[in-house]
């Protein structure tokens, strides 16, 4: 059977927000996140030197809490208005510097200096621009069904997808919406 975490990966530059979002699979209660050291091997994994305490975990996961409610909002799903207000304040503090290039290539970075939670909001702020740019961020969704809610990059040719898969979370609802009926 296919597990949601089996569907291929987001295009970059989006890999580090969807990982980010699914540092938590609900289905099976595990949380990657349970420390500040989960969190820094969190960034080590993404090349990011990073350091974080108690405080930037607990913005973490307010943070990967909404990212999962703005990739539900691509399939289709309100965002809750507290996470705005969290996405607001976290994102004021991902300070970002444009970069121009010889070649006349441009690029969003996070700005230099930048530590702890305040350098991974930037450095993913800086993907989600990039990704806006070149039409990718719309297709970065979460799951529709509230028990799962893995984040997945729609590949589907009208980008429609509401489900991690169709073999587990949409075969449900339809099944559920079969019950329903009858």
């Amino acid at each position: 059977m296919i597990q949601p975490g089996e569907r291929t990966p987001a295009p970059e530059p989006l890999v580090l927000v969807q990982d980010l979002a699914n540092t938590v699979d609900l289905e099976m209660e595990r949380d990657q996140l349970r420390s500040p050291a989960d969190l820094t091997d969190f960034a080590a994994a993404h090349g990011l030197r990073l350091k974080f305490n108690a405080e930037d975990l607990a913005e973490a996961l307010e943070f990967r809490e909404a990212l999962r409610d703005v990739c539900q909002a691509h399939a289709g799903v309100d965002t809750p208005a507290a996470s705005g207000v969290v996405l607001d304040r976290l994102l004021a503090q991902a300070h970002l510097r444009l970069v121009l290039g010889v070649d006349g290539s441009a690029a969003v970075q996070p700005a230099e200096g930048l530590n702890g939670l305040g350098a991974l909001v930037a450095r993913m702020a800086a993907d989600i621009a990039a990704s806006v740019v070149d039409g990718t961020w719309p297709r970065l969704k979460a799951c529709a069904a509230d028990s799962c809610r893995w984040v997945y990059y729609d590949r589907s040719p009208a980008g429609r997808s509401r489900w991690c898969t169709m073999a587990l979370c949409g075969s449900r609802n339809k099944m559920r919406q079969y019950r329903a009926r009858n």
